[in-house]
């Protein structure tokens, strides 16, 4: 039996597929068409809607796992004006889009909590205020969630981000083996995932860069004092 946490997390989660995977694949489609490939735009990738992005097994991974992902959006490296640097700086573009809304989450989130009510802060409030206790957690969740996905797609394993960005470094010939054995490493990677194996390791990289954003927003409490006063 599910506690209101884990309901609010998993409506989070939802969330998630329907607003912030089709921002991270827009993002692909915005950063091909800048650098010269507009495959993407020609087939309806350059949208926010939801329907043009959703993949339906990397939208379960998610709901079951906080890690998935959409379908890959189509480009034409050979219309880059840089070959390697073109698919690179595309398959990045993903990610970013991911710790960006993780940061505007997290200013939302520090200007929540700073706030005074009846003269104390937010978080003494959270265990008798049911409406603050929830826009707690949505934020928390949706701040959690961007940086893992962000984190998560940076993986260098086909269909990841991660491998299109590895891909500047490597040579032909790698990238060759790579496409050749790309079902197989999918397979593995999909069951590697789901005995969450890559949990420890994801979650720490995401912990670090969620105290990197905290570090970078403790300028807000000091402001909301300042105006509050």
């Amino acid at each position: 039996m599910f506690d209101e946490s884990r309901i609010i997390e998993y409506g989070v989660r939802i969330l998630i597929i329907f607003m912030i995977l089709p921002l991270h694949e827009c993002a692909h489609a915005w950063s091909a068409k800048k650098l010269g490939d507009h495959t993407a735009e020609y087939q309806g990738r350059l949208t926010l809607n939801p329907i043009a992005h959703i993949d339906p097994i990397g939208s379960l991974c998610l709901i079951l796992t906080g890690f998935g992902w959409a379908k890959p959006v189509p480009i034409n490296p050979l219309n880059f004006r840089k070959y390697r640097a073109g698919i690179a700086l595309t398959a990045a573009a993903g990610p970013i889009s991911n710790l960006i809304a993780a940061f505007i989450g997290m200013i939302a989130f520090r200007f929540v909590m700073a706030i005074p009510y009846g003269g104390e802060t937010l978080i003494d409030f959270l265990n008798q205020t049911g409406p603050l206790y929830f826009a707690y957690l949505i934020l928390s969740y949706f701040i959690s969630i961007n940086i893992g996905l962000a984190i998560f797609n940076l993986i260098p394993i086909p269909p990841l981000d991660g491998s299109k960005v590895l891909s500047y470094f490597t040579s032909a010939e790698f990238d060759r083996k790579v496409q050749q054995y790309q079902m197989y490493i999918y397979v593995v990677f999909l069951v590697v995932m789901f005995t969450g194996v890559l949990n420890t390791p994801l979650n720490f990289i995401s912990g670090l860069i969620y105290d990197l954003f905290v570090f970078l927003t403790d300028w807000i409490p000091l402001l909301v004092n300042v105006f509050v006063k």
